[in-house]
């Protein structure tokens, strides 16, 4: 007996913390409802028995009693595991518990659950494997269903629950072995609109087990387990995120005392040393001491734009003040200043228009990561960047006219934690929702194409899949060689 309205309620998709915790609260509600109207039938349906048999005896009317006792004890067991089943955050134990909610809520006796086969099928790679069993072999649980045929392509295919009368001569039941002492069983797939994660298994040896009510029961559950998975992926896809962070921090600080050590730490130990020897030579060479220290007044100077630069890349304020564009003009002449560099920068003028201040922070830091790798790296006598927006689409190109690189080789080196810099840069990508494109190879020079949807429509189609940064117009000018 479902209540109406919820089982759209159910399908809402967690997309974020607040209908998660909408989600949180509404799950026990929902199996308890269920499990109380189905109790509630078994009730009136016992009453209506009694009110038209009135020879029915003393013990019979005391052995539906007690059967009813054991249902309400049931039903308030398997409706404390739904709020426990809601309450976790933890992906496995999800699983475990809502098998056990499953075959508490189907059980007549501690026997009859001895009996129920049970199992949480989830798709990898266009394939149904275990993720989580009860009563299965460990040959079952190294199983891996194709969903080509039999009762669970039909479950997934139409979305709907489906039942088997004869799992041993399924087509693909059959390799399940502990199905091969069962008589019926049902699927119920796992879904929330067209996207299929999987399906609910169960297998009992009776044929005629798995009754209407008892089929509801288990719809209920399913409903809640994908909600509760949906919670449990987005908690730990947030916890992810936040290593990702912490990572990217501990990289920026690396590179910042590695600059420091390499750079203005260098210098200064460097001032202090000449000015010692200034010092010594002042008493037996004054007109040399003036030489001294005007090259000791160069070496500071130099110093200081070393610091400035880095306080630049640290914080750029002119970003704040008057916008990316200027920001990006300044780092080219600071990067001719300090490097010796060029930087060619083209932009349109509207092409920040409307843009947030945190993703121009953002787009900024890609740029200016990929120039200081082109920099260090690409020995490239030039390096252009252009940035323009067409529609609600931002592009920006940073290309060079150096060495390239090897990138399969590269991102291979990212798996031992050699570098991150390429990974820095995608997810920097990522949270302005664009994709990052990256054409290179040894002797040939490399191209970064960051790609920036301004609107929700804008984002949509270059998220499909099979999109590439390939696709979109570039207009060719070669860099001067």
């Amino acid at each position: 007996m479902m209540i109406p309205g919820i089982t759209n309620l159910i399908q809402i998709k967690a997309w974020g913390w607040p209908l998660v915790a909408f989600s949180l609260q509404l799950g026990p509600f929902l199996i308890g409802a269920t499990l109380l109207g189905w109790l509630n039938d078994q009730i009136r349906r016992d009453g209506s028995e009694l009110k038209e048999d009135e020879t029915f005896s003393l013990g019979h009317r005391r052995s539906r009693e007690r059967d009813l006792e054991r249902e309400i004890h049931r039903m308030s067991i398997a409706f404390q595991m739904a709020t426990a089943l809601n309450a976790t955050l933890n992906y496995e134990r999800v699983l475990r518990m809502a098998l056990d909610l499953g075959t508490t809520a189907l059980a007549e006796t501690d026997t009859d659950e001895s009996q129920i086969k049970s199992a949480i099928m989830l798709f990898e790679n266009s394939r149904l494997h275990v993720a989580a069993a009860r009563g299965l072999s460990q040959t079952d649980l190294r199983t891996s269903l194709p969903v080509a045929d039999g009762v669970t392509a039909t479950a997934i295919a139409n979305g709907e629950t489906s039942y088997s009368y004869d799992p041993p001569r399924d087509p693909e039941l059959r390799f399940l072995t502990a199905f091969h002492t069962t008589r019926s069983a049902v699927c119920i797939p796992l879904r929330i609109g067209l996207q299929a994660y999987g399906l609910l298994l169960f297998g009992h040896p009776r044929e005629a087990y798995f009754k209407q009510e008892r089929v509801t029961l288990l719809e209920t559950v399913a409903q809640q387990v994908i909600i509760a998975l949906q919670n449990a992926r987005l908690y730990s896809e947030l916890e992810q995120e936040k290593q990702r962070m912490i990572d990217i921090h501990e990289e920026t600080r690396n590179k910042l005392a590695r600059d420091l050590h390499d750079g203005p730490t260098q210098s200064i130990a460097a001032i202090a040393m000449r000015v010692n020897f200034a010092r010594r030579l002042l008493e037996r060479d004054p007109r040399a001491t003036a030489n001294e220290l005007f090259k000791i007044e160069e070496l500071a100077r130099r110093t200081t734009k070393e610091i400035r630069q880095m306080l630049f890349t640290l914080r750029p304020l002119i970003l704040e003040s008057r916008g990316l564009v200027p920001a990006i003009e300044q780092l080219a002449t600071k990067m001719k200043e300090a490097h010796n560099q060029e930087v060619i920068f083209e932009a349109d003028e509207d092409s920040t228009e409307d843009l947030s201040l945190k993703k121009q922070g953002l787009i900024f830091s890609i740029i200016e990561e990929a120039v200081n790798n082109a920099r260090k790296h690409a020995q490239s006598k030039q390096i252009r960047t252009r940035m323009w927006r067409q529609d609600e689409i931002l592009t920006v190109v940073i290309e060079d006219d150096g060495v390239g690189f090897n990138l399969e080789q590269v991102d291979s080196q990212y798996e031992h934690g050699e570098s991150l810099g390429l990974i820095n840069l995608r997810e920097r990508a990522e949270l302005v929702n664009g994709i990052l494109g990256i054409d290179t190879a040894p002797g040939h020079g490399t191209r970064i194409t960051l790609t920036v949807p301004l609107t929700e429509e804008a984002a949509e189609p270059l998220h499909r899949p099979g999109f590439a940064t390939q696709d979109l117009p570039i207009e060719e000018t070669p860099l001067t060689r």
